[in-house]
Order: structure tokens, then sequence, then C-alpha cells
């Protein structure tokens, strides 16, 4: 409720405290009118196609102490070539409170959405950005979408928070100097077009927080963007709400350089793969994180077991930072999945139980692993930002940094199966991520390579019948999958390929 007595209309952000001058670790409110107030440091849940993987939106109110959702345009705008003029269904969902992207995603209306052009990580593009236009990787390839496509998409979908578009490379080298210099004028003519067309002359005013991006370049080279959007948000502070920041080493110069835009939230969108790597970001002065390691760590089978302190020991071996829930020593396990969590997995189910879902690939084993994980890192920042709170942040960082393994396991049990439109082939020499439905009976040998060599093993050792062996030729092979074609029947055993007559 506002001073007037009038219900807010639009984002708010609150510094409660700043741990020190020019950055730093820091703690903050966030508020959107309707939805769950979100007390910063914190996190938010990343989606695929619009999901918290794992987990039904319905579960996602009753079990997942998160308050936020990042979900990604090109996850919903597929347009076959046959269809290229057919407007994806994102556009044409019935919205009664006119927010389509949560009625089509069905995510509960406490939850802050936040849009972006694509996932992340993302997938690199073959081919690059235009000065109109990102490409976006979408369930039927890669596709060109323009900034004013981008724009109008926002207006129409209406998330809570939305980041403009930023010429990325998504690679994991660094840009050459010139290309660096692109990203950032490039990046500096669509913001301009942004303001422009969310918050001209003459349009009412958007109830959409603007989080403008900050790149993962040097601030030397991208300076005069970020004096822009200095000079936006002095002028007029609706326009610019937040940050969003790829590069958490940028937070420094900008909090030095830039006053006005040391108070808005940040952001991370640089994707730390341990919490580790969250407590440095954070004593930069980061704000929310997007965390992929969370649901990559509930696909390998792990139940995340840090906590913030770390457990007093007088022993100096390192805690890991998750348990391998495949491994057969939990197969007889009573416990909970670690001791100290109240989440409904570890309340409810034992390790054991989820052992034998994880073995029998059965859905509800990286569900209940996904509720602990999100419930792990929910406890994770609340400790974080009672440590704030009360000064002792940095001596607690420093045991967690001392306490535990640098990296979290990466599990040895079999993932869930990955789906096309979630991967694309990095490269020559890549594993395939999933296991054939159906294989040769003995590796890669062929069937008359077996009979060849149960026709030796007979000579050696005096026998003749091809032996016992000959049994496991016969056995009838697994049924292939719906998706092999004739020659794959052909190769694997399943059929002969007719000659014509």
């Amino acid at each position: 409720m506002s001073s007037d007595g009038h219900e807010p209309t639009a984002m708010t952000f609150e510094l409660l405290k700043t741990a020190v001058k020019d950055g730093g670790a820091r703690l903050g409110r966030l508020a959107f009118p309707g939805r769950r107030t979100v007390d910063t440091p914190n996190f938010f849940g990343l989606t695929s196609r619009g999901v918290i993987p794992h987990v039904t939106p319905d579960n996602v109110e009753k079990h997942l102490l998160t308050n936020g959702t990042y979900m990604a345009l090109e996850d919903f705008i597929e347009r076959p070539q046959q269809y290229m003029t057919r407007s994806p269904p994102v556009y044409e969902t019935p919205s009664p409170n006119n927010k389509p992207l949560q009625s089509f995603t069905a995510m509960p209306s406490s939850i802050i959405t936040v849009l972006g052009s694509r996932r992340i990580p993302a997938v690199a593009a073959p081919m690059g950005n235009t000065n109109q236009s990102i490409s976006v990787f979408t369930s039927t390839g890669f596709q060109a979408v323009t900034t004013k496509q981008y724009i109008n998409a926002i207006q129409t979908l209406n998330p809570d928070i939305a980041i403009p578009l930023a010429d990325l490379t998504h690679k994991t080298s660094a840009p050459t100097s010139k290309r660096a210099l692109r990203m950032a004028e490039r990046t500096d003519d669509w913001i301009k077009e942004w303001f422009m067309e969310m918050y001209g002359r003459n349009k009412e005013p958007s109830k959409i927080a603007t989080f403008a991006p900050v790149l993962p370049i040097s601030y030397s080279i991208q300076w005069e963007y970020l004096e822009r959007l200095s000079e936006e948000h002095q002028s007029n502070p609706s326009v610019l709400s937040g940050l969003a920041v790829y590069d958490a080493d940028l937070i420094p110069d900008i909090s030095s350089s830039y006053q006005n835009l040391d108070t808005l939230p940040r952001l991370a969108l640089s994707t730390p793969s341990n919490p580790h790597q969250v407590l440095r970001q954070l004593s930069l002065g980061m704000d929310i994180f997007l965390l992929p390691f969370l649901s990559t760590a509930s696909d390998a089978g792990i139940a995340l077991s840090f906590t913030f302190p770390p457990p007093s020991s007088e022993s100096s071996d390192l805690l890991p930072l998750g348990i391998d829930m495949s491994s057969p020593e939990h197969a007889i396990s009573l416990q909970p999945l670690t001791e100290s969590c109240t989440c409904y997995a570890c309340t409810t189910h034992h390790r054991a139980f989820v052992q034998h879902l994880l073995c029998a690939r059965e859905m509800l084993g990286w569900t209940l692993l996904q509720i602990h994980n999100h419930a792990v890192l929910a406890s994770f920042f609340a400790s974080i930002r009672e440590a704030l709170a009360d000064g002792t942040f940095e001596e607690k960082a420093r045991q967690f940094a001392l306490r535990y393994e640098p990296e979290i396991p990466q599990g040895l049990g079999e993932r869930p199966r990955a789906r096309g439109y979630h991967f694309k082939s990095e490269g020559p020499g890549e594993q395939k991520r999933n296991r054939p439905a159906w294989s040769k009976l003995d590796g890669e040998k062929k069937i008359e390579d077996k009979v060849a060599d149960l026709r030796i093993e007979d000579e050696q050792n005096g026998t003749s019948g091809l032996g016992s062996g000959m049994d496991s030729v016969a056995e009838t092979p697994l049924v292939p999958d719906e998706n092999a074609d004739a020659k794959d029947l052909e190769e694997m055993g399943f059929a002969e390929k007719a000659e014509n007559k």
C-alpha cells in the first residue's frame, strides 16, 4: 500500500542495507502488485518451454519456495517452414487478467514472470545477429526475430519483467575488441528503439518493468551505452526498473560511475555453476540469480546438501555440495535426502525410495529431487540474508569456501531423456545425450562375428554345436523404437534388405 492509500501499479524496489559503498552484498525487497514479495538476495526458477522442469504448475505453488520464473520467447515461437504465416499459439491464448504469458504457461498468479529472448544457457547460433534482428533457437531450428517483433511480443504477452534485446554471441570464448564494440553499438541502438516504443511520447506508461542488459564486455567499451541508461533513468525513472547483468565484475564500475543506477535491482544472467560462484557474485552486489546448476543437479540424480553457514566439524575433510542418489549405497537407506531439510521430499520419502525411482527411470524421482534442490537453495539464500542483516556474511562466506568441495558432483545415474528442442550439437566428437532404446546383443559386433567367435571357442574347448553361447545369439533382441527406419533395422539385425527380382 502506497502512502496515499492506493495500491501500487508498478514494481518497487527498496534497498534495506548495503554492506559497503560502491558495490558489495546488500539486502533489498522487490515487490509487484498481486505477486509474492521477494526479499533479496534471492533466486528465480528457470523454465523450459514455460515450465520448471519436472514440476507441474500446481506443485510450483505448493512445494517450490520460488518467487519468480524466467522464460524465453524462443521456447514459444516455433514456425515450421510450411506454416511461416501462422501465429504461434502463445499469442492466441485467452487471458482474463491480460497476462497471456502467465495464462499460456499456467504459472501461478503469485509468481513473478520474467521474459527474455533466449533460454539460459543459450545455444550459440551458427549465423550472427544483424543490425535489426537476433537469431533464436526454436523447436524448428534457428530463426530471426527483429527488434520490432520482439517489442510487439513483450507488449502482447505482458510479463512482469522484460529484458530488452542485447547483441550477444553466446560463445564461451571472449569476443574480439571489434566484435565487442559492435555489440555495444547495436545494443545501444536497440535500447533507444525499446524506450521509444515502450515509453515514447503520447504512450500510456507501461506497467512492464524493464531490466536493461549490461553486456559481458569491458566497461570501457560499453560506457556510452551505460551512460544512455543513466540519462534515461535520471530524466524519467519509470522507464528503467532494473539491470540484467551478464558479468558481475562490472558491478563495481557501475556503482562508482552511475549512482542513480546503483539503486536498481540487479538480475544475474551470468549463470554461476556452483554456490561458491553465487557467493562471489553476491559479494559484488548481485540481487537475483538464475541458476542452471539447480536443474542440472536434479537431472543428474544429485540431492544438493550444502548449508550456509557450513556445519561445524573437527574433520578437515571437505564436504560434498551434493549427494548422488543413484548410488547403490542408498538402496536400503531410510534417511531423508538431507538430515536438516524440511521439504516435501525429505519429510515424506526416504533415500531408498528416491534411489529406486531413479534406477527405474520414473519421473517422480526427478520431481522429488527438483523440489528438494529448490528448498536447499531457498534455505541457502534465507541464511545469507540473515548473515547480511547481522553483519556476519563475510566471515560465514569464508567458512563456506573452506568447508565445501569446489564443484557439485556430476552424478553417475542416467539422466531423463533429452528432447531435441532443448539441445543442439556443439560440434564433432560430442557424445549422444540419450541412451539408444535398442542395440545389438553384444556391443558393436554383428551376429556373424559372434557366431565366428563361438566357433573358435568350441574348437579351443573341444566342443561342437557352437556351445551354450549360441543361446545368446538367438535371443530375441529389444524392440526398436518408433523412429527406426529400414536402414536402422537392417544394421541392427532385425531385417534384411530384399533383392528386387
